[in-house]
């Protein structure tokens, strides 16, 4: 399964980017500070607003700052939010929209109930009121809020998916054998959920990181923390874009746009891989049959 799921060149390039933002986020401020010697908070007046040179590869901001030093700071920020948005919201959708779908009945009814009550919810006016009520809480708080509001469509479409499952005839063998239910849930019913689940967690982790930039531009996010959303939201504010001053929300605008790009790509990979009639559509290469030597591949 994983080879096939890797023979995409799509999928390659995605987990490639995907992997190169998560080290950055790991490794970027030490890479940043120990070996470029750039601090994303360091101020240099007689460098205001300098565009890209050998000394600054992406120019330097409004109070002097470098733009390279701020972007690496910022992949930690923008991914956290993103990973950790992510993870809330999908386990959210796992735990309330599965054991709608397998148990039915009463249990069906409460949390069907729930999930389209969030369905219904305008999830973007409650984020900016509870962000902005609970201004200057950090990332964390952000990332929560924003996972807490977008777990609804996905728990929607596990509950059918997971209410498909349960009627197959192997998972009727196995409940008239006395399995417990809950064990037929996390041994049958999960595994056959997990191209599924994977590819809501990499549309949730990109629905966070832009929803992070979003609050951030309009202001309601954390100011001291270093974000590719507090980068624009910067920029912003000093009118980067009527100056001139590309250099400055050109970098994290495109770093987001990366992240979109490579969540995409491997997504392809996912559905090709949980959805069998797209994996056999796949053009199939047939290797050309050697031809005969012509001396004696030639009948007499």
């Amino acid at each position: 399964m994983s080879t096939a799921f890797l023979s995409s060149w799509k999928v390659r390039i995605g987990l490639g980017i995907l992997a190169l933002f998560c080290l950055l986020a790991v490794f970027g401020p030490w890479l940043a500070q120990s070996l470029l010697g750039l601090d994303p908070r360091a101020n240099d007046t007689s460098l205001i607003a300098q565009p890209p040179s050998g000394e600054h590869l992406l120019g330097t901001n409004q109070f002097g700052q470098d733009v390279l030093a701020q972007v690496i700071a910022g992949a930690r920020g923008s991914m956290y939010v993103g990973v950790l948005g992510a993870v809330v919201g999908t386990a959210m959708a796992i735990l309330i929209g599965v054991p709608a779908g397998y148990y039915g009945g009463r249990v069906d009814g409460a949390l069907n109930f729930l999930t389209n009550l969030f369905l219904v919810l305008p999830a973007l006016p409650l984020i900016l009121i509870v962000t902005g009520y609970l201004q200057g809480t950090g990332l964390t708080t952000i990332a929560l809020i924003i996972g807490f509001f977008g777990w609804s469509g996905g728990a929607r479409t596990l509950r059918a998916q997971a209410l498909s499952i349960a009627n197959r005839d192997f998972v009727r063998a196995m409940r008239m054998l006395g399995e417990r239910g809950r064990r037929l849930v996390f041994a049958e019913v999960l595994p056959h959920l997990t191209g599924l689940i994977a590819s809501m967690f990499l549309h949730a982790m990109i629905g966070a990181v832009m929803a992070e930039a979003g609050l951030a531009f309009l202001g309601i996010s954390d100011s001291s923390a270093i974000s590719w959303g507090t980068m624009i939201q910067s920029a912003q504010q000093q009118s980067a874009v009527l100056r001139g001053l590309w250099w400055w929300f050109v970098p994290p605008g495109l770093c987001i746009a990366l992240i979109g790009t490579a969540a995409a790509l491997v997504n392809f990979g996912v559905d090709e891989l949980a959805n069998p009639k797209l994996r056999a559509a796949r053009p199939v290469r047939v290797r050309k049959a050697r031809r005969p030597a012509r001396a004696g591949g030639r009948a007499r």
